[in-house]
């Protein structure tokens, strides 16, 4: 018979819970997460976290899932989450660094400019769904507004 120790049965809880509200999708690549494949392997499941302050006083762990290769290699080198690249998307803005200035001030910023509004509500879709994974406890809207025979596409934290 094997028992499993209580501290590795409860992280492989978290892992199970993280990678179902995720998807089973990588965080940082995007790529789907194996749920069956050893923690061990650079393919398999980990868990990534991060603090995010609420108040003055208070702060909230956030925790999301990338494959192990992944969480390594984000610790050597800053993460990129890239657009997709089936989107038809003009100057987007780095997710990353759009990300951290919109959770810490607030506000809207146009993170890419689309040729017609399909595109930007595609690209907007995409995004948000994507944030999901990137920045799970935070909660972001998309606005699309036409100008200049293009549609602007803007992220707002709330």
């Amino acid at each position: 018979m094997f028992i499993v120790p209580l501290a590795y049965s409860a992280l492989m809880s978290d892992l199970n819970e993280v990678g179902e509200r995720d998807g089973w999708r990588c965080w940082l690549c995007d790529k789907p997460v194996d749920p069956d494949a050893s923690v061990n392997s650079d393919l398999g499941p980990s868990v990534d976290s991060y603090s995010v302050a609420k108040s003055k006083k208070k702060t909230e762990t956030i925790e999301r899932l990338a494959h192990r290769e992944c969480n390594t290699q984000k610790g050597k080198i800053a993460p990129v989450v890239p657009w997709s690249k089936d989107l038809f998307v003009v100057d987007p803005s780095p997710i990353v660094a759009t990300v951290t200035r919109l959770t810490q001030k607030g506000g809207r910023e146009v993170v890419a400019r689309c040729p017609d509004r399909n595109d930007a509500e595609e690209a907007s879709a995409w995004l948000l769904d994507r944030l999901s994974r990137y920045a799970p406890g935070v909660d972001f809207s998309t606005e699309i507004t036409p100008g200049g025979g293009q549609f602007m596409l803007a992220l707002r934290a709330q």
